[in-house]
């Protein structure tokens, strides 16, 4: 068993933040051997309670939740910072020849091992990410997941149509290969696996019913794909699948959407598909940085709080332009606000962070597992420096509540407040 001394930032279940100026966290093994918080609070309530345990001091640090990306492609991590005129050529000129190399073992492990260093540099604890349609791709990513001690999903992309030679797979084996990687990882350690159609337009219906199959016979398994991102994307969804209510209604029809089924993006929606996603436990990755960078629109968080939809944060590399969770809450905060073409609103510093952590948590349906340190939450945290950079300091020595806190490191932190990224409690 260990403590810690520092400022702790944790959520209540109602989602508000919770901060202990000087707090305590004391983690240790459960009943099970996991490495669990076993203690939350201010340090002088809880110390008296733990006597003996070696208490590392870390005041004038505060120790947060890890940071949990809803949507993240591990290999598109060289792709991150290519020009493109949008979407579709962004695809076609840069992130299909870049996953075409994922077929090989050693470039799979060796950009593996960078994504991961990338993560932690970055505070992401958890991940939700996509591989390529490369069986090899999804053994790298989780053999290196394995030996991190990582919360971690990904899944083999199924992609047989619309896609050139080199990342489409062919429908059957596609189907066959995703099984077999669902009962080679899923549940394994800390390990889950992912039902991956990119997106419907780049797989026939045959692939997209196999998938659905697959989601109704592994019900524990999570659905990831991308949804009603960029207009052209939609217009190209509803003449493939005409039969369709919507682009949306493309994956209800096959069995896609459910708990545990994760949409990136959900920008292009009505009424009806808000209500859908609410009504069948679905929810969205909501990647403002892709978003802005690719030009697609602004996710409309109040029409998604108003049907009840669930959603969170993530950084969607190589759209995305950041692995850095701040960058992603600071454009999430930025897309919220514009009011031109939806209602504009004010995420709250609290509720910002709240998504990038036990919020994204919660949609990912691993609420009480990560994103939190209350009790029983495994011990994945990290440890902010907020006087990591002169402005940074400046700021913050400034700030006279906790919202003033928060919101001075969502706009001017990055890697540098990062100090330390513990995993399962290493």
């Amino acid at each position: 068993m260990k403590a810690y001394r520092a400022s702790l930032l944790r959520f209540a279940d109602d989602q508000s933040p919770l901060f202990e100026a000087d707090g305590l966290l004391v983690v240790g093994p459960d009943a099970a051997g996991r490495s669990v918080v076993r203690a939350v609070g201010s340090h002088d309530a809880l110390i008296d309670r733990f006597p003996g345990v070696a208490v590392e001091d870390l005041r004038g640090k505060i120790i947060a939740p890890g940071f949990v990306d809803m949507h993240i492609h591990y290999p598109q991590t060289d792709v991150i910072g290519a020009p493109a005129a949008g979407l579709l050529p962004w695809l076609e000129n840069y992130t299909f020849p870049h996953e075409s190399r994922f077929h090989d073992d050693e470039h799979a492990a060796e950009v593996a091992r960078f994504f991961f260093d990338e993560l932690a540099r970055h505070g992401v604890t958890t991940a939700l990410t996509f591989a390529t349609s490369h069986p090899a791709s999804v053994n790298a990513a989780f053999e290196e997941a394995q030996r991190r001690g990582l919360r971690f999903i990904t899944g083999k992309v199924l992609q047989d149509r619309h896609s050139p030679d080199g990342v489409r797979d062919d429908t059957e084996q596609s189907l066959i290969d995703t099984e077999a990687l669902i009962q080679r990882w899923h549940g394994v350690d800390r390990l889950g696996y992912a039902i991956t159609p990119r997106f419907a337009p780049t797989s026939s219906p045959a692939q997209l019913r196999g998938a659905g199959e697959l989601a109704a016979k592994y019900p524990d398994v999570w659905i990831q794909s991308h949804v009603a991102e960029n207009l052209d994307e939609v217009r190209w969804a509803a003449e493939l699948f005409p039969a369709a209510r919507s682009y949306l209604g493309v994956y209800g029809d096959f069995g896609l959407l459910r708990e545990r089924a994760v949409y990136a993006h959900c920008i292009h929606f009505d009424a009806a598909d808000r209500a859908l996603m609410a009504q069948t436990g679905a929810v969205a990755a909501v990647s403002p940085t892709s978003n802005l960078f690719l030009g697609s629109g602004f996710f409309d968080f109040a029409a998604a709080d108003a049907a009840g939809m669930g959603y969170g944060l993530a950084s969607d590399v190589g759209g995305g332009t950041s692995f850095s969770p701040f960058h992603t809450m600071l454009a999430a905060y930025c897309v919220g606000r514009e009011g031109q073409s939806k209602t504009g609103l004010s995420l709250t510093p609290g509720r910002l962070w709240w998504l990038h952590t036990a919020g994204a948590a919660k949609a990912l349906g691993l609420d009480g597992g990560v994103g939190n340190l209350q009790p029983g939450n495994e011990a994945d945290f990290v440890v902010l420096d907020p006087q990591a950079t002169p402005l940074l300091a400046r700021k913050t020595s400034q700030a006279s509540n906790l919202d003033e806190l928060l919101f001075a490191l969502i706009v001017l932190g990055d890697d540098r407040v990062i100090e330390r990224t513990v995993i399962a409690g290493q």
